[in-house]
């Protein structure tokens, strides 16, 4: 049987259902192995936008206004999530501070919400 007979068509997607093997996914390595992946609690994401604007090592994070970051992120993509703040405002806070209270080194920690208490 040839692999061009219309019987065989959908046979890709029904072995990928049967076996459940998915595509994997796009790994990236560089952003994985930056010195911002140190920060605890860090996102993959936030670590690749922070290098995409220039961004490679913590302590030049030190200064920075996270709301300023957060907005050069949104301008070259559009599509950036709410979250990446928070994210961002843990970055600063950890360049900052010699000795970070633990407690403090959680994404969610920095969320509006959680400032406001």
């Amino acid at each position: 049987m040839e692999r061009d007979s219309p019987r065989l068509e959908g046979m890709d997607d029904w072995i990928k259902k049967l076996t459940g093997k998915k595509k994997k996914k796009k790994v990236d390595l560089e952003a994985l192995r930056s010195p911002l992946k140190r920060i605890p609690g860090m996102d993959i994401g936030t670590v690749r936008d922070l290098m995409d604007l220039g961004f490679h090592d913590v302590d030049e994070l030190r200064g920075r206004a996270p709301e300023a970051l957060f907005q050069e992120i949104c301008e070259k993509k559009p599509k950036t999530p709410d979250d990446r703040l928070h994210y961002l405002r843990l970055c600063v806070y950890y360049s900052e501070t010699d000795e970070p209270d633990p407690q403090l080194l959680e994404a969610w920690k920095w969320s509006d919400s959680s400032l406001q208490v």
